[in-house]
């Protein structure tokens, strides 16, 4: 290339040359036409660097090559769209590659999408065994999205390999750049074959018009006749930016006579129009790099243009002003993944890799409830159980593929564990591990598997103030209806047996005396063999039955409310301990006292640590301490070890519960958290808590113990003696113990019933004697 380019400026004297589309190649031509002082206009795919322009001073880039950080941002686009979180670069290893960028423009766009990239595979320009080699360590990784950025010839021998190391198949996402898509078209079937799938980037230039048209019939008819040979005659990339650059150098050339190198470089890149890829304008040399980009699918022979991305616009299917803009892939055409799969992939897979993952497990919880390790001696294996071990083994198989893992115990500080993470030691950490933010540093958290807060456990004491318990087992609305039918069914027993009574007559104040001492007494006893109307005996016996139920219900609730001891807290807040300047203790670790200091305002010296639960409650009873702070999880325990004994008091404070511990970024962090959201929603983690907790005893926090009985125990007994009341009230008046024509004229109002009791209006009977309801003796 070297030779040829000087040969042409000795011998044919030429005053500019377009150069080839290699940036290599461009380079070396590049230095024999600045010795000439005659400008080259590389056509080379990739961006041309800022000090090549310095060093060669006619030096122009005449393609139109995508801007790299532009392109990076589109790569990035699609991995949001897709939700994939890493990502592998696989570039050439050329000095250019790296000076290009490529590397940093797309860890600066995958960071703004929240992904990163997982691993930079460095190729050499040539084909090698090393591809082997590359592949298989790809394939035992957990990353299956593959952004591929290196030269066609490359491209092809690349793919070819990992199709058959089984690697366009599902599960896997290949994404190529412009420098490999924008000449897909020219590939044969082998070559096509072997990159099924595969997403593409290219720069978009219009492919209509009236002049492009004529210019692809020409193009075909003299590459027809030049190459007979080659099955596709359309024109590429390469013809089209080809025409655009001999058009800018004839425009310079042309009417100008000879100018020397220096004016012709100036002419060119002061040349201004319409060319077939677009607007044909420099800027220091370099063409306008394009901000549009087409989006292709590899599938059948060719492939298929699924839609655009605009940087600042986002996905489109078309380019044009009216159309409409979406940051997400998903708008575009149905997409045709490797190995024809028609779910998307989800861009990762556990680590094929015989090795199972390491998930550490601590082995100084407080509460071995939730973790705890033992060592078989006799085996030299550990055994790891626990309410945190059984939530992490329901949540993985709830996973829809195989996640192989293997438990290893950590003896150390919970801090010094999920840094094990951050440093690879461990691929994920299970136990009873707080979530707290300055430990997002290290690692990510899934969802929290327990309550939140923390809490305070003090001495219970008991309830003194009960002068009015005797009111408690029943509501107000209770009393209030006992009132009520008592009085009622007394009025109608009354009313029914007043004739063959005299005490039930006499003055209005001494008949409703005897009304509402008929109607409590009947609480405690039944006159039936005083009575002489069945209709008043219907009423009594039902109301004498309800009665007993109620009195029976009032007595056994007051008995238990008298025997059970009511509990209150010994220090109901934090104020009084710090004003007494108490002693209150915490678990083990650095937060709680941290936030005991920092946030509630106890003095450190006032602070004392324990490394279980039966310290604790020893410390408490023997009053070493005046309570005790617990995370909520561990308090709840707590409180079902020693229900008896202690109670929860002040308010709940908020920090993070426990959750399980993975790496940052991680892509199993999504499935995981769904999985555990199955389990809590299908009762299993609400099953593992009790049957961590209800063994011991009752939890204190439960408010089960003496309920006060309302209406909704007892309704349908009112029903049934108002009801039965007022039957034999009606039938009472039916049988004519009040004249028809006397309930016409006065209405049986309560006019009447006043009357009735200051007169007699009927006769009494005289030839007998007379028991009354009340005991009298007529």
């Amino acid at each position: 290339m070297f030779n040829a380019a000087r040969s042409l400026i000795k011998t044919k004297k030429v005053q500019a040359i377009l150069g080839p589309h290699a940036w290599e190649e461009s380079s070396l031509v590049a230095d024999v036409c600045t010795q000439a002082h005659i400008p080259i206009l590389s056509l080379a795919t990739d961006s041309t660097p800022e000090w090549a322009m310095l060093r060669w001073p006619f030096l122009i880039q005449a393609s139109s090559s995508p801007n790299q950080r532009s392109q990076m941002k589109a790569v990035a686009a699609i991995v949001q769209s897709w939700e994939w979180h890493r990502v592998t670069l696989i570039y050439e290893d050329t000095t250019n590659s790296a000076s290009n960028g490529v590397i940093s423009h797309l860890s600066t766009a995958l960071r703004e999408v929240g992904a990163e990239i997982d691993q930079l595979i460095a190729l050499p320009p040539f084909p090698s065994s090393s591809f082997s080699e590359k592949l298989q360590r790809l394939k035992g990784e957990q990353c299956r999205v593959f952004v591929v950025h290196v030269s066609l010839p490359l491209a092809i021998h690349f793919f070819a390999k990992a199709k058959k190391m089984e690697m366009m198949t599902k599960d896997y996402v290949w994404i190529t750049t412009d420098t490999i898509t924008s000449l897909i078209y020219s590939l044969d079937a082998s070559a096509i074959s072997s990159m099924q799938g595969v997403i593409g980037i290219k720069a978009y230039f219009p492919e209509t018009g009236p002049r492009f048209q004529e210019f692809t019939k020409k193009f075909k008819k003299k590459f027809s006749k030049d190459h007979p040979e080659e099955k596709n005659h359309e024109p590429g990339i390469f013809a089209v930016k080809a025409y655009d650059a001999t058009w800018a150098v004839a425009l310079a050339l042309g009417g100008a006579g000879k100018s020397d190198g220096q004016e012709i470089t100036e002419k060119i890149s002061s040349t201004d129009f319409n060319g077939l890829t677009g607007k044909i304008r420099f800027n220091g040399r370099k063409l306008a790099p394009s901000h549009t980009f087409q989006i292709v699918n590899v599938i059948g022979k060719s492939y298929r243009e699924l839609g655009f991305w605009t940087e600042g616009r986002g996905f489109s299917e078309a380019i044009d002003q009216t159309v409409f803009y979406n940051s997400s892939m998903q708008v575009l055409e149905q997409v045709f993944w490797p190995g024809g799969a028609r779910y998307t992939p989800k861009g990762w897979t556990v680590s094929t890799e015989i090795e199972r993952l390491r998930i550490g497990v601590p082995t100084g919880s407080m509460f071995k409830q939730f973790v705890n390790v033992e060592h078989d001696d006799q085996t030299n294996r550990f055994s790891f159980t626990g309410f945190s071990i059984d939530v992490f083994k329901a949540t993985i198989e709830r996973l829809p593929y195989d996640f192989p893992y293997e438990f290893v115990p950590f003896d150390g500080d919970y801090d010094d564990l999920v840094k094990q993470v951050h440093l690879k030691n461990f691929r994920g950490v299970v136990g009873d591990v707080k979530i707290l933010a300055s430990r997002y540093q290290y690692a990510e958290f899934t969802e929290a598997y327990t309550e939140s807060g923390l809490v305070m456990v003090v001495p219970v004491q008991l309830q003194t103030n009960r002068a009015l318990l005797f009111m408690k087992p029943f509501t107000t609305d209770m009393w209030i209806l006992i009132m009520a039918i008592n009085i009622y069914n007394g009025f109608v027993v009354w009313l029914i047996e007043r004739n063959h009574c005299p005490e039930l007559q006499g003055s209005v104040m001494d008949q409703i005396g005897t009304l509402l001492w008929l109607g409590f007494t009947t609480l405690f006893s039944l006159n039936g063999e005083k009575l002489h109307s069945n209709l008043s005996r219907m009423a009594m016996v039902v109301w004498l039955f309800v009665a007993l139920v109620i009195t029976q219900s009032y007595t056994a609730s007051l008995t238990s409310m008298l025997t059970v001891q009511q509990l209150q807290p010994a220090t109901r807040n934090i104020e009084t301990l710090k004003n007494s300047n108490a002693m209150v203790g915490h678990g083990k670790g650095t937060h709680v006292p941290t936030y005991l200091k920092d946030v509630l305002g106890f003095k450190s010296t006032n602070l004392k640590n324990f490394s279980s639960p039966q310290e604790c409650a020893q410390a408490l009873k023997s009053g070493e301490i005046a309570a005790l702070f617990l995370v909520a999880p561990f308090a709840k325990l707590f409180l079902a070890m020693y229900c008896k004994s202690f109670i929860l008091a002040g308010p709940s404070y908020k920090i993070g519960g426990f959750g399980f511990v993975f790496p940052k970024g991680s892509p199993m962090l999504a499935d995981i958290n769904e999985a555990l959201l199955k389990v809590a929603e299908s009762g299993t983690l609400g099953e593992l808590e009790n049957s961590m907790t209800g063994t011991e005893c009752l939890d204190m926090e439960s408010d089960h113990g003496n309920p006060t009985l309302s209406l909704n125990s007892f309704w349908i007994l009112f029903i049934l003696t108002g009801g039965t009341s007022t039957v034999a009230l009606v039938f009472y008046v039916i049988l004519g113990k009040w004249k028809f024509s006397h309930m016409l004229q006065h209405k049986i109002n309560w006019r009447l019933i006043l009357a009735m009791l200051s007169k007699n209006y009927q006769l009494r009977p005289e030839h007998h004697v007379t028991k009354c309801p009340i005991g009298g003796v007529l």
